[in-house]
């Protein structure tokens, strides 16, 4: 009944979870999802700060190592929370410190990549990630605040909609990268002109609209009374959608540099 097109916060795994485990370990709520995904915020900035701690004293084989290192170590604990959500206590931390690893380079290279503009001047991205952060956690708090005053209801129409929005930016991406490999240049995708802002724009609105789908399916699931434990993994996938609207975000926003 209750969907998200976040695949880490599939209704399938809280189902597979409610009579095995809720009696022993106590049941979920919002405020514990809300004070779990709060920690593993904090684990992410301090993985970011790792990464950027070796940039600051110089030492970028380190911080490529580590930003590498914490894409892949990332990928694999996220596979290994989506078939073991009961182990979510321990995995989504460890997660959280790698993707900030991965998100700490990413933003150092981003921060400091000399891009080209409309007049083909160099510019430089400087502030960048700033502004990403505040953008992303400002939108993600109107979002919330949309869902809480039911400014916006999460209907089944609203919840097909998304999730076939989300499953169509996937292939996109895919397709992307696959025409990629054989040298095809996509400048309309990646450039600064006004048809890759704009589908830039609509995968933003997607990413943000995903975080609805995932604050009623932590609702919906903590008054259903799912175990304990699920709060770690309701949390890791709600940390799991923020990220991807913040890259979305920083992606834009060096598209919009390179028109200065």
């Amino acid at each position: 009944m209750f969907r998200s097109s976040n695949p880490t916060l599939a209704q399938k795994y809280f189902n597979n979870t409610y009579t095995n485990y809720a009696s022993s370990q106590g049941l979920m709520t919002v405020k514990g999802t809300i004070n779990k995904f709060g920690f593993l915020m904090l684990a992410v900035f301090i993985g970011a700060g790792v990464t950027w701690h070796f940039y600051g004293i110089g030492k970028m084989t380190a911080m490529y190592a580590l930003t590498f290192g914490g894409a892949i170590l990332g990928f694999i604990l996220c596979l290994v929370m989506c078939f073991k959500p009961m182990f979510a206590r321990y995995i989504a931390p460890a997660y959280a410190i790698a993707e900030g690893l991965f998100l700490g380079g990413i933003s150092v290279v981003i921060n400091n990549q000399v891009g080209v503009n409309a007049e083909g001047q160099p510019t430089v991205y400087n502030n960048i990630i700033v502004q990403a952060i505040g953008l992303t956690l400002g939108v993600a708090f109107a979002m919330f605040l949309l869902y809480n005053f039911r400014i916006i209801k999460v209907t089944e129409k609203l919840r097909s909609i998304i999730l076939m929005a989300t499953v169509g930016i996937a292939i996109f991406y895919l397709l992307t990268w696959i025409l990629s490999l054989f040298g095809l240049n996509m400048s309309f995708i990646n450039g600064g002109g006004t048809l890759s802002i704009g589908i830039s724009l609509f995968i933003v609105g997607i990413a943000a609209f995903n975080l609805l789908l995932d604050f009623d399916m932590i609702e919906q699931n903590a008054n259903q009374g799912a175990p304990k434990y699920m709060e770690w993994f309701a949390a890791f996938g709600l940390l799991v959608t923020l990220v991807w609207l913040y890259l979305e975000i920083l992606r834009l926003l060096t598209k919009l540099s390179s028109r200065d």
